[in-house]
């Protein structure tokens, strides 16, 4: 029998917690983290994310052997049950290496394809972002919501940047032409935690490319649960790696200009 999105969700919150908390302490051991590149020079893994996956990957094992496990750091699992967990164990984790506060570990449990529970901890400031389909999003267990801003022009929007260089200077591009009609924007470096904010309204606007599921899907589904409205650039419906996430009324706005603010290619 399938459970349901509240059951999954407890169990992404005590994946979520104790894989952040592990982390946390690998952090706290050592002055200078030690880091190994993937995509690119810039794109660092650490022995904790590895680490913290694998802690993930045990607990699902023997708490729910027929799930599929989907992770950044190589787990795969294909599984028999309809539920996927896609897992990432450091989302943010050039923050890591650095000791910067913005990182968090972000689990989502899909049934048949479908995101219905999502948990992103950022244990150094120990904060706690949940949802459930159809239960609402939360910050330590209290309701939150998008923000109310109906003026792009007083917007805060927050984006990232990929780490392939040609990519980048697409997205710097991009940002030329947003900047002058914004509040300002805000790079964190974590698309799980920019996607929290947009759901408690610490920024108005979230806009990114590029994304993997384990990026995305917790987050998404705690700002879709807090009422942000969602799409990709083109107005299509919302996946994981082509996100624009905002507060409902500016949303037509904010599409309209980044289609002008979208840089000529060639």
């Amino acid at each position: 029998m399938t459970p349901g999105p509240d059951e999954l969700l407890d169990l992404a919150v005590e994946l979520a917690t104790s894989a952040g908390r592990l982390a946390l302490a690998g952090r706290r051991s050592v002055h200078e983290m030690a880091s190994d590149a993937k995509s690119s020079p810039t794109d660092a893994v650490t022995e904790w994310d590895r680490r913290a996956e694998a802690h993930v990957v045990e607990v699902l094992a023997r708490r729910r052997p027929d799930d599929a496990v989907v992770g950044e750091e190589g787990a795969a699992h294909p599984g028999t049950s309809g539920v996927e967990w896609l897992v990432d164990p450091i989302d943010g984790t050039t923050n890591f290496v650095y000791d910067l506060p913005s990182w968090c570990t972000s689990i989502a449990a899909a049934v048949d394809g479908v995101v219905v529970a999502g948990a992103v901890f950022a244990p150094v400031v120990d904060e706690l972002f949940t949802a459930s389909a159809g239960g609402g999003a939360r910050r330590n267990g209290t309701p939150i919501r998008a923000s109310g801003c109906t003026d792009l022009g007083l917007a805060l929007l927050a984006t990232g940047f990929a780490y392939d260089p040609a990519r980048r200077r697409q997205q710097a591009e991009l940002l030329v032409g947003v900047l002058p009609h914004v509040r300002d924007i805000r790079r964190l470096g974590s698309a799980a935690i920019d996607l929290c904010h947009a759901a408690c309204g610490r920024v108005d606007a979230y806009v990114e490319a590029g994304l993997n599921p384990w990026d995305s899907a917790a987050g998404l589904l705690i700002a879709h649960e807090a009422g942000c409205a969602s799409s990709d650039r083109t107005g299509a419906p919302v996946g994981f790696d082509d996100l624009v996430v905002c507060a409902p009324a500016i949303h037509a706005d904010l599409l309209a200009l980044l289609r002008r603010a979208e840089p000529a290619v060639g």
